[in-house]
């Protein structure tokens, strides 16, 4: 029997009441305002659930679920677009979501190896909603960095229980940040990645959040500012900083955008990625997922079998989201950084220990006021 230990943990616990530690630090990208949590989850229906799990001395791992809305995605699909700067990577379901523009279940983010149980669970969690006697197939979007810098990756310690934990134990509300979730295990520039997150609002009274998964490298910039990497510690060594890794970012809005638009906003991710000094190198996967909960926007099954006219948002109205998305996408990276907190494994291999330190505020402060 799988036994989970106390410190096992459920990130949608004791969360902070706003997402805020960069801004605690004066980086707060962009001229609009964030929304009440600055969270994706400030997004109207989205939301959060993580799994963290610690096992012993070597796994170090986590999954985290992100839903469109709270009800049957299967019936009720959300239009949606995926947005590749590097395809180093396993991005379970993105033929189908390029193809049709549209999401038809939860967004699950893991580890490399998991990427399968995740997928396992999601078909399960979609298969046992009413409604869905009759489905035959289900299109399972799962995202994936690899965390085997810091977890024993090959013991595949995420099951499929955990996904459907993850699933069934979202909420809105505020997110968690840092070492938890599918960022348990992350590394970023040589400091501890993690889950980040960040939102804007617009003119309009829409709201655009970002989630992310952070797990590369390049030079870190903050504020503009250059972070150097951390001293690598010769006695407990973790993968060292270097161009290599990966990203997922997940986008949210309750605007009016149709998957089309949505991809364009996706691939405005990719600049707030560009300004915190990420390589793109030859082995990132650099990922992002872009989709609107808008009502009127939802694929039901009624509209896929109609002629409809989508209520969508014209070209020259995207401008705000994109700034939005730019900015909100650098200061989720920078909370995922900031958010985090020392991590310690087990090599199990070697038998060494590894560590990799957080990002000290201080350091931050100090390089900051330096400008």
């Amino acid at each position: 029997m799988r036994i989970i230990l106390p410190f096992v943990l459920l990130a949608l616990l004791a969360a902070p009441a706003i997402a805020a530690p960069a801004r605690d630090l004066g980086i707060a990208p962009g001229p609009l305002p964030t929304g009440p949590l600055n969270a994706i989850t400030d997004v109207p229906g989205v939301l959060v659930g993580q799994v963290t799990i610690n096992r012993g001395e070597t796994i170090r791992t986590g999954v985290t679920a992100i839903l469109p809305h709270g009800g049957n995605i299967f019936a009720d699909k959300v239009p949606a677009a995926i947005v590749v700067a590097n395809g180093f990577g396993k991005l379970m379901g993105l033929s189908q979501v390029q193809e049709l523009g549209e999401i038809e279940t939860p967004i699950l983010l893991t580890n490399t190896l998991n990427v399968a149980e995740a997928a396992s669970a999601i078909i399960t969690h979609t298969l046992g909603q009413a409604g869905n006697e009759a489905v035959r197939s289900v299109n399972a979007v799962v995202g994936e960095t690899n965390d085997g810098g810091l977890n024993d990756i090959r013991a595949r310690a995420v099951t499929p229980a955990d996904v459907l934990a993850a699933i069934r134990g979202a909420s809105a509300g505020p997110v968690a940040q840092g070492a938890v979730g599918a960022g348990r295990g992350t590394i970023a520039f040589g400091w501890k990645g993690g889950i980040g997150t960040a939102s804007r609002r617009l003119p309009d009274g829409s709201t655009l959040g970002v989630l992310v998964q952070s797990n590369y490298g390049g030079r870190l910039i903050l504020a503009g500012v250059p972070v150097p990497p951390p001293p690598q510690n010769q006695a407990m060594p973790a993968r060292p900083a270097g161009a290599d890794g990966s990203i997922m970012i997940v986008l949210a809005t309750d605007a009016p955008v149709g998957d089309r638009n949505l991809k364009r906003l996706a691939l405005r991710a990719m600049a707030g990625l560009a300004r915190t000094g990420s390589a793109f190198s030859n082995g990132s996967g650099d990922y992002a997922i872009a989709f609107s909960v808008h009502p009127d926007l939802r694929r039901t099954p009624a509209r896929r079998a109609a002629t409809t006219a989508w209520p969508e948002l014209g070209n020259e109205a995207m401008t705000p989201l994109f700034i939005a998305a730019a900015d909100a996408t650098e200061e989720a990276i920078a909370n995922s950084l900031l958010a985090a907190e020392d991590v310690e494994s087990r090599d199990p291999a070697t038998g060494q220990l590894r560590r990799v330190p957080a990002l000290p505020a201080d350091l931050v402060r100090r390089l900051l006021g330096r400008r």
